[in-house]
């Protein structure tokens, strides 16, 4: 997934701490870029409450073929790859440590201080440096959060060549059929979940 290898999501909606109150979750569009080792992807990211769709520059290769669709689904603690040529969805658990974080809360965050007030994508933000320990590894994080929506417009590891940030965000109303299944797919439930490149 995304914090993990290559462009996969799960949204993260639950405040870090006291500091940091937003509202709802917004609707919203946007192309993420994600920098590893120097390597550039790309996803078009589609988000409604806490459910997330991406569709990949790239397709992700998983255990049953190609995927370019990806829906994240909390509500239902899984994640579905859209596998259009055999009209399947490939259903795996979703794993929040694997997660493109929407709120501004890191899976093992252990300290968030308020460096001041920043732009990203465009848009006036809050810039902290966030620190976390995630599974007994420690790591420093600059992350940019919109003022308005409370999204996470922009994160960068101070600890490993590693980023992600949105080249275009816009607040809109999303369709709830980007977060469906496709009309006609079966739902299929991975043995080993996806293989991400990168």
């Amino acid at each position: 997934m995304f914090l993990a290898p290559l462009l996969g999501l799960s949204a993260v909606s639950a405040p870090a701490s006291g500091d940091i109150a937003r509202p709802a979750i917004a609707e919203f569009s946007g192309t993420l870029i994600k920098q590893v080792n120097g390597k550039r992807f790309q996803a078009q990211v589609f988000a409604k409450g806490d459910r997330l769709r991406l569709e990949y520059k790239y397709a992700l290769r998983t255990e049953r073929g190609y995927a370019a669709i990806e829906i994240i689904r909390p509500d239902q603690s899984e994640t579905w790859y859209v596998l259009a040529q055999q009209k399947e969805l490939l259903v795996t658990p979703l794993d929040p440590d694997d997660a493109l974080p929407v709120r501004p809360v890191l899976p093992g965050e252990r300290n968030r201080t308020l460096v001041g007030e920043a732009t990203a994508v465009g848009r006036p933000a809050q810039l902290f440096e966030v620190q976390t320990d995630r599974h007994g590894r420690m790591e420093r994080f600059y992350e940019w959060v919109d003022q308005d929506t409370g999204v996470v417009l922009k994160l960068v590891s101070r600890d490993r060549d590693w980023s992600v940030e949105y080249e275009r965000f816009r607040v809109s109303p999303q369709p709830d059929s980007y977060f469906e299944p496709p009309p006609g797919y079966r739902k299929r439930i991975s043995t080993t979940g996806p293989r991400h490149e990168g």
